[in-house]
């Protein structure tokens, strides 16, 4: 039987609210921040370039179907 998402939640809070560990506390409080932190701002310039000419090129309709693509690479698949 699955556990649902409130039931896990509970059991984290239980489970914190007695922690006594302060390096885990430091842990979970990084994790928490890295969730809150846009991926965009995190990656290089040149993914960034790379992204904004895929997403022009797919505008400008140069695309290939999943099948070119796959005979295309298939060498690294």
């Amino acid at each position: 039987m699955e556990v649902n998402i409130q039931d896990k939640k509970i059991e984290l809070i239980q489970w914190l609210s007695t922690l006594n560990d302060i390096s885990i506390i430091e842990k979970l409080m990084k994790l928490r921040d890295r969730e809150k932190t846009d991926w965009w701002n995190e990656i290089s310039t040149l993914e960034i370039e790379s992204i904004e000419k895929g997403l022009k090129d797919a505008d400008q309709g140069k695309l290939k179907s999943h099948s070119e693509a796959k005979k295309l690479y298939e060498k690294w698949l």
